[in-house]
């Protein structure tokens, strides 16, 4: 099993900052990727930004130059720090890993987070 634990939602006002994490636990072997997803009311699923085990990253262009995604991969830990929120950032952020559970032979699995509610609001 493996277990994803996000931490730091909450609420920011226009134009703050928020940090997000999330880390992993379990039998995991590796995490090729991590990433996060934000669902706001009413609206689909989307992607915000992902990272892989070698730092590459793709990031939406709404959050593009205001969100950066880290990890940490001792930790099995992936970060997004957000600045300059905005109203429209309001939404549950989830965690997404693609996790390897296994060497031989090699499986993986992907795994999300519970959410984490972030609130933009004066």
């Amino acid at each position: 099993q493996v277990h994803l634990a996000e931490s730091g939602g909450g609420l920011a006002q226009p134009g703050g900052s928020l940090r997000v994490s999330c880390a992993a636990s379990g039998s995991i072997f590796s995490i090729p990727a991590m990433g996060w997803y934000r669902q706001a009311p009413g609206k689909e699923r989307e992607l915000v930004a992902t990272i892989t085990s070698s730092g590459l990253t793709n990031t939406a262009d709404s959050v593009k130059g205001r969100f950066t995604i880290s990890r940490d991969n001792a930790k099995n830990t992936v970060y997004l720090q957000m600045n300059s929120l905005k109203a429209e950032d309001t939404a549950v952020y989830y965690c997404n890993a693609n996790v390897q559970i296994s060497a031989f032979p090699v499986r993986y699995r992907e795994v999300w987070g519970q959410g984490t509610l972030v609130t933009v609001s004066s």
